[in-house]
This record gives C-alpha cells, sequence and structure tokens, in this order.
C-alpha cells in the first residue's frame, strides 16, 4: 500500500506544478498582456481562451486532481501516519480550497459573465476592467494554492521515503 501512496502522492505532486505553472503563467504576464491589448480583441481572446478550456488537457488535470487530493484527504484522516497525514492532509485542502473552490466559485462565474457579452458592447468594456483585476487577484490565489499543495506532497512523499 505505502507503494500505492507513494506513486499517488508523487504524481499530486507533478499535477498540481503543472497546475501552478498554467495559472502562473495567466498571472504573469498572459492577463497584463489581454489588459495592455484593445479592449474588443482581449475580451474576444479571453472569451476564446475560456471555451478551450472546456475541451483541454488541463481541464482533466484539473479534475483528476481534484479527485485525487480528496482521495489524499481521506486516507490521512483513516489510514496514513501521522507525519504524512498532515502533509497530505495540507495539500489536499490547499487545492481543494484554494484551487478547485477558488476555480468554481470565482474564476468560473466571471468566466461566464465574460462569455454573455459581445466584445463591442459598452457594457463589456465596463466589465472588462472589474473582470482583469479581480479574475486576475483570484488566479493569484490559485497560483499560490498550488505551489502549497504540490509543497505539501512533496513533503508527504519525504516523509513516506524516510
Amino acid at each position: 500500500m505505502t507503494d500505492i501512496l507513494l506513486l499517488s502522492t508523487a504524481l499530486a505532486v507533478i499535477s498540481t506544478g503543472f497546475m501552478g505553472g498554467v495559472f502562473l503563467t495567466f498571472s504573469d504576464f498572459v492577463m497584463r498582456a489581454l489588459a495592455a491589448g484593445t479592449t474588443t480583441g482581449s475580451i474576444e481572446s479571453m472569451q476564446q481562451i475560456n471555451r478551450k478550456v472546456y475541451g483541454s488537457l488541463f481541464l482533466v488535470l484539473l479534475m483528476g486532481t481534484t479527485i485525487l487530493a480528496a482521495l489524499l484527504v481521506g486516507y490521512a484522516l483513516v489510514f496514513a501516519p501521522v507525519d504524512v497525514a498532515r502533509w497530505l492532509a495540507a495539500g489536499g485542502l490547499i487545492h481543494l480550497v484554494g484551487v478547485f473552490l477558488v476555480t468554481v466559485v470565482c474564476n468560473v462565474p466571471m468566466n461566464k459573465r465574460l462569455d454573455a457579452f459581445q466584445p463591442t458592447a459598452g457594457e463589456a468594456a465596463r466589465f472588462w476592467q472589474t473582470y482583469v483585476a479581480v479574475w486576475t487577484r483570484w488566479n493569484h490565489l490559485r497560483t499560490v494554492a498550488s505551489g502549497g499543495a504540490a509543497m505539501c506532497f512533496l513533503m508527504a512523499c519525504l516523509s513516506l521515503t524516510q
């Protein structure tokens, strides 16, 4: 069972790290580039990004990691030794709240609202200014949470190998 747990936890390290990289890309330069472009063009681009994510490997990674994180939290609460359980539970909860919940409650509703606008509409331009600032703040949180979850899962792996 330890080998399966170690493999699952290592997979969680990799998947949360990959997601953190995607979130960092948006926080670091994608959103700044879109904010610097023309409002209509930037809205159209973000609408397309948001539509394409539904058929992406990223969505599979997000959902798969969320399931894995929940399973690791459950395992931590019931079976894992205390030193490993703390790291598994922390990593899983950080991912579940700071990545998945923030995505579902904050970023996705904003994406859906943006998608409802015609990019040339005046109200779209007004919403865009708020969207860029608020969406990016939530994305910063997802970036940090992904990194924190990856670190906790890495610590669990190290604890498992001692």
